[in-house]
């Protein structure tokens, strides 16, 4: 081991590449957990807008549903309506055929009395 020659300029580069391999692990150690900071933070922002278009999408639904049931009611309240007025027109034409019936009775004893 005493007869080991090694040039200055071969040790001065081996110590060279050693220094900027260890520059470089470390740029690249920093850009890592820069990165990680990064994806935690759009990670903590998608959750975020997640729940915020939930219940923006909730808040739309139930919008709609109130529109829905408003309409359904009038509906209701229609067809109570037109109910009520088949029944009523039901019973004007049960009075219109008891008065049929009394003209036709009253024109036969009218006949009959007149000797027709």
């Amino acid at each position: 081991m005493d007869n080991i020659k090694l040039p200055i300029a071969l040790v001065l580069a081996m110590a060279a590449q050693l220094a900027g391999g260890v520059w470089w692990v470390s740029q690249q150690s920093a850009t890592i957990n820069s990165l990680e900071e990064t994806v935690s933070q759009l990670g903590s922002k998608m959750a975020i807008e997640e729940n915020v278009n939930l219940r923006r999408d909730v808040e739309d639904a139930l919008d709609e549903l109130e529109h829905v049931w408003v309409e359904l009611e009038e509906m209701w309240e229609e067809n109570a309506s037109l109910a009520s007025s088949i029944s009523h027109i039901t019973k004007l034409q049960q009075r219109v055929a008891l008065l049929e019936s009394e003209v036709r009775f009253m024109s036969r004893d009218y006949n009959n009395v007149m000797g027709k």
